[in-house]
């Protein structure tokens, strides 16, 4: 997948469909988990076992080298593999990543910064680069060096190149840089200066460019520039130069970029201090109040009881992922309704029901002895692992217990070989250069196991298996005790909220895939993409945290119940903000909203209407892959009951095509089941085959645990939806 996924970033404009091999085919329930207490210190999440498990060592071929673009100083801790400046350690480190509401360029000797115009179809949409800006010194002794990162927080990165420190925070108007000595700035332009206006003290000038764009300049001391068309050059300076565009070219909000030009940001963390809440908070200098701005789901979270902040709603940034408002305030507290991590359905299975989906779930249990897992790869092995986990859970659910000790058997003869390090083929390893797992064959081929050997896809792989794992450890808790080291490390890959320091509970990266500021999770690991980071199917990303929450219920660790649930929370809300298509949508332009009711891939700078394994025309593929696997949890995911009609509606007409999958009609129907139940009951007990990780038994379940009232959803969803505010 990954090689695909290089060859389709050449030209960014194609969208043609690159094959995959194929996968297979809100609500707030009425009773919610108490609200556990705040996390420990990190070091010590999840109360894992004082000697952690280890799997072992990994002598991987395929891993970039970290060490020519971090800092000396940082390589003996673990290092993100899904952050947000990914691409800045990458290959030659040149790429562009987003830094809100800037794309950012780093080369050798230079920084480049673009406010990006928007370039949109009904098939994608994207953020083009154009240089409008770029920062270079003079007196550099070694033109071809790299840059470095120095350091990185949640909501930052520092970048250096000789003789400049960048301190790149997200959602910050400015771009501040700071001249470590006294040497000659150089700021040039793809376009025409047009004129360049200081004021009396020359600290700050105000330049406009003939592509329409007007930047304001502030320095922490004089400095004298001069310019000619493209290009704008000072005497010998040191001290902090903070750059910044004016939004719309409006003179009405230079004097906020004027009030707010003496404090900056240089880090900035995201702290859980609250169950159900993060915060962010920003390490500051200068003097005066932050300024800082906020995409449309900080908005919606904010809680505006924590402390005293101003929004300052007319001062706005275009950018891809909505508006982004102007905040005043060094912390901010994000505040979300709880989300119930429940093993059985929300409001239970209709008791007529329970023979039909008995019967079912005696076949497919059955099925479990005479169809052995074949596959090595560790995504499809995963999916094997959590269907069968569903059995089980269905059983229960409906009070037929007699398949149970059959599904108990199978889990453990499936899952012990790969906690074990006997599974032949296959196997999960700990990776030191950048502190995580992989696995066997992912260490000497970095298209296997859909590119897990380089960090791609880890939330999808390992969530699947913590789903069987949980529902394990939840039966036979003598079991769960036996591999709780294991079962923890594994956990940890993506869930570890400790920072630094490669010993003890800290051997991973901080939350290896979810992103703290856009609040929900990257995939796309240790490859280098012109778009930046990205995430296909975020059903399998709520997938990761419900599980990893489950397994927190079955140990009863109610740390680990709290960090996921938040988690989950924050995927959901993210995937209905900028997955969910509304036809009432705000935040994309009118031809793309016209024809996608779901974004099939998302980058940090782009959305496609594609996927990695399909075309956009197969909408079914495109619903599936946000809907799979079929779990308690998707009730919260889909719990708009408006919007679940309107993707049916635009989904259904692609089955009409030849050579649509079964497994992949099975979503659309359970879709359609959630307000035409009887409809979709004949079809789905029509389908000749499923998905690899769904079944009949789980299809009858899902359908027969929905509402039978034709209201608005559960709380979240409908005309309630807390999306509400930003589609209608």
């Amino acid at each position: 997948m990954v090689l695909k996924k290089i060859r389709r970033r050449v030209e960014r404009i194609i969208t043609k469909p690159f094959t995959k091999p194929q996968r297979k085919p809100s609500i707030k329930p009425p009773s919610p988990c108490p609200s556990p207490p705040p996390e420990p210190p990190p070091a010590t999440m999840n109360r894992r076992p004082s000697h952690p498990f280890t799997f072992p060592e990994s002598q991987s071929s395929v891993l970039p080298d970290p060490s020519r673009f971090f800092s000396p100083d940082l390589l003996s801790s673990p290092l993100p593999t899904n952050s947000f400046f990914q691409n800045f350690v990458l290959k030659n480190g040149d790429q562009p990543e987003y830094i809100h509401p800037y794309l950012i360029k780093s080369s050798p000797s230079s920084l480049s910064m673009s406010y990006p115009p928007l370039f949109s179809t009904t098939a994608f949409t994207y953020q083009i680069f154009n240089a409008d800006l770029t920062i270079s010194a003079g007196d550099n002794p070694d033109p071809n060096q790299t840059h470095i990162i120095s350091s990185f927080s949640d909501l930052s990165v520092t970048l250096d190149i000789p003789n400049l420190r960048f301190y790149l925070v997200r959602g910050c108007p400015f771009l501040t840089c700071q001249v470590m000595q006294s040497v000659t700035i150089s700021i040039s332009t793809i376009h025409a200066i047009l004129d360049i206006t200081p004021n009396s003290s020359k600290t700050k000038y105000k330049f406009n460019l003939n592509n329409g764009q007007t930047w304001v300049l502030y320095s922490s001391s004089k400095i004298d520039l001069t310019h000619e068309m493209s290009k704008i050059t000072s005497l010998p300076f040191s001290g902090v130069i903070r750059i910044a565009l004016l939004p719309n070219s409006d003179s009405k909000f230079e004097p906020v970029l004027d009030r707010f030009s003496s404090c900056y940001p240089v880090s900035g963390d995201a702290v859980f201090s609250a169950p159900f809440c993060v915060e962010y908070k920003w390490e500051k200098r200068g003097w005066g109040d932050l300024l800082m701005l906020a995409n449309p789901l900080h908005l919606h979270l904010l809680d505006h009881n924590s402390s005293n902040k101003i929004i300052l709603d007319e001062f706005r940034y275009k950018s891809i992922d909505g508006e982004l408002v102007g905040v005043v305030g060094d912390s901010w507290v994000l505040k979300t309704d709880p989300v119930s991590v429940t093993w059985h359905s929300i409001k239970g299975v209709k008791q007529e029901s329970y023979p039909e989906i008995i019967n079912a779930l005696v076949k497919d249990v059955d099925d479990l002895e005479s169809t052995p897992i074949s596959t090595t790869s560790s995504y499809f092995y995963g999916k094997l692992v959590a269907r069968a986990a569903r059995f089980a859970l269905i059983a229960e659910e409906v009070g037929h217990v007699d398949p149970i000790p059959k599904v108990l058997k199978y889990l453990k003869d499936t899952i012990e070989p790969w906690l074990d390090g006997t599974f032949n083929g296959n196997g999960f390893l700990y990776d030191k250069s950048w502190g995580g797992v992989i696995t066997k064959q992912g260490s000497q081929d970095p298209s296997a196991d859909f590119g897990f050997g380089i960090y791609n896809d880890h939330h999808y792989h390992i969530g699947y298996f913590l789903y069987g794992i949980a529902v394990l450890a939840k039966l036979d808790p003598v079991w769960g005790r036996k591999y709780r080291p294991q079962s923890y490390s594994l956990m940890a890959d993506f869930m570890t909220l400790g920072r630094g320091g490669n010993t003890g509970n800290t051997k991973y990266t901080r939350l290896r895939c979810f992103d703290l500021w856009k609040l929900h999770s990257w995939a796309g690991g240790l490859t280098e993409f012109a778009d930046g980071r990205n995430q296909e199917s975020t059903s399998e990303a709520v997938n990761a945290y419900y599980a990893a929450a489950l397994m927190g219920l079955a140990y009863g660790d109610t740390h680990l119940v709290s960090t996921s649930s938040l988690l989950l929370a924050m995927e959901i809300h993210a995937a209905q903000t900028w997955w969910h298509v509304r036809e009432d949508n705000l935040l994309y332009t009118q031809d793309f909203i016209t024809e996608n009711r779901l974004v099939g891939v998302l980058w940090a700078n782009k959305r496609d209407s594609g996927l990695w394994f399909a075309p956009a025309e197969w909408k079914e593929c495109r619903l599936g892959i946000q809907v799979l696997p079929l779990v308690p949890v998707t009730e919260v995911l889909f719990s708009d009951l408006g919007f679940v009609k309107e993707l049916v509606k635009w989904a259904l007409p692609a089955l009409g095509r030849e050579g649509v999958g079964e497994g992949w009609k099975g979503f659309v129907y359970a879709l359609e089941g959630v307000y035409e139940k009887e409809v979709a009951l004949e079809k789905i007990t029509s389908l000749s085959g499923h998905d690899d990780g769904n079944s009949l038994s789980n299809l009858l379940w899902w359908v027969y645990s929905r509402d039978d009232e034709d209201g608005e959803g559960y709380e979240g969803g409908g005309r309630h939806c807390w999306y509400g505010h930003y589609c209608h």
